[in-house]
């Protein structure tokens, strides 16, 4: 058995898929430069540290999570912690994803 096959097919998309999406989103809604959210990572942060992302983006940027990502994101779901840096919005979106 080779390294390709002795993995089952993977159910949803993957962390790079999921990762490459929210990155996506963050330019779109917010208007940044391609450059500068590929060059975020896990510690990035996110509200409070991007002017674009205010309360009022924050609304639109779940809302654009639920749809690409179909997820569904509950207000209880919502805190300060998963907003704080990228690699709390990109744990964030890979729990959502995977509970379905």
């Amino acid at each position: 058995m080779t390294a390709e096959t002795a993995h089952a097919a993977p159910t949803g998309p993957s962390r790079s898929d999921i990762d490459q999406t929210l990155r996506a989103i963050l330019r779109d809604v917010l208007g940044l430069d391609e450059a500068q959210v590929a060059g975020f990572d896990s510690d990035t942060g996110l509200f409070g540290h991007l002017p674009e992302l205010d309360s009022m983006a924050v609304a639109g940027l779940l809302t654009e999570m639920e749809d690409r990502l179909d997820i569904v994101i509950e207000d209880e779901d919502v805190d300060g912690e998963m907003l704080e840096s990228y690699g709390g919005l990109l744990a964030f979106a890979e729990t959502k994803v995977v509970e379905g």
